[in-house]
């Protein structure tokens, strides 16, 4: 009598087993602070996305290969952050994922398109949006650091506010979670970014002079105690970004750290499961 139920329950289990292993998260590192996601679902998101950045000779051609695109998530407004997304956003119709201040020079003086750009993707320091029917969840987290926006002029630039600065907790549905810091020194607070969710994978400003060094970000990944692996971003760029790999990975050692550091080379992917 019960012998179905239970084969038809086992194929069931068997089924779902099968699924959950095959669903796997993308990371692509381009340099600076410019990543992509592919999630489980076949989204693509775009975090600070400079692609054409000096470090990054392949740049040109993987801005033109990109055909899928559906949010493009700024931290700041610095040009190393807003990098190519306006470009992006005109040739896969992304939609912009950032605060409101950020969003609007963005549209009024950058020419980001402006029906990509509205509420639904809008939040700001301790808000959370689902988006992309609910398959990721953004959190915005506090960052400390400077915004703003340089309008190109025949005669030289004009600056504009950018906004509140911000870091992101970015959670896949069926996959990991990620805390990306965007530019910002060490504040005791990461402690509370999990209240977000637990991060899986930190994305950690190293490089010093504009942001937290080796030694101060080696701290905030004791703070936000990541699950997997850590991923050191925003050094060697220009010679002011004096921060390394090497050095951050005995700072995490004197802390007593032991999530894995990877360090990713621009153009570099990593499959997450």
């Amino acid at each position: 009598m019960f012998k179905p139920l239970l084969l038809a329950t086992g194929f069931a289990v068997t089924q779902l087993f099968s699924i959950a292993a095959q669903a796997k998260t993308e990371l692509t590192y381009y340099g600076q602070a410019g990543y992509k996601i592919v999630t489980p679902q076949g989204h693509v998101i775009m975090i600070d996305p400079w692609l054409t950045n000096p470090k990054n000779p392949q740049g040109e051609a993987q801005l033109k290969a990109l055909k899928k695109v559906d949010l493009i998530l700024l931290t700041h407004g610095h040009f190393d952050h807003i990098g190519d997304t306006v470009a992006i956003a005109k040739q896969t119709g992304a939609k912009l994922v950032t605060n409101f201040d950020l969003g609007k020079v963005m549209v009024e003086k950058l020419d980001f398109p402006k029906d990509q750009f509205g509420f639904p993707t809008t939040g700001n320091i301790g808000g959370q949006i689902p988006l992309l029917n609910g398959d990721i969840q953004v959190g915005f987290t506090q960052a400390i650091h400077s915004s703003s926006v340089g309008v190109p002029l025949a005669d030289g630039t004009e600056t504009y506010y950018g906004g509140t600065v911000t870091g992101l907790h970015i959670q896949i549905k069926d996959g990991p979670s990620f805390y990306h810091t965007g530019d910002t020194d060490v504040f005791q607070d990461m402690a509370l970014i999990n209240l977000f969710g637990p991060v899986d994978v930190m994305l950690a400003a190293i490089g010093d002079t504009f942001t937290m060094g080796p030694k101060r970000a080696a701290h905030a990944v004791k703070l936000v105690q990541p699950r997997k692996m850590v991923i050191p971003n925003h050094f060697g760029t220009f010679p002011l970004l004096r921060g390394t790999p090497e050095q951050f990975a005995g700072f995490l050692k004197q802390e007593g750290v032991t999530t894995p550091m990877q360090v990713m080379q621009p153009g570099q992917s990593l499959t997450l499961e």
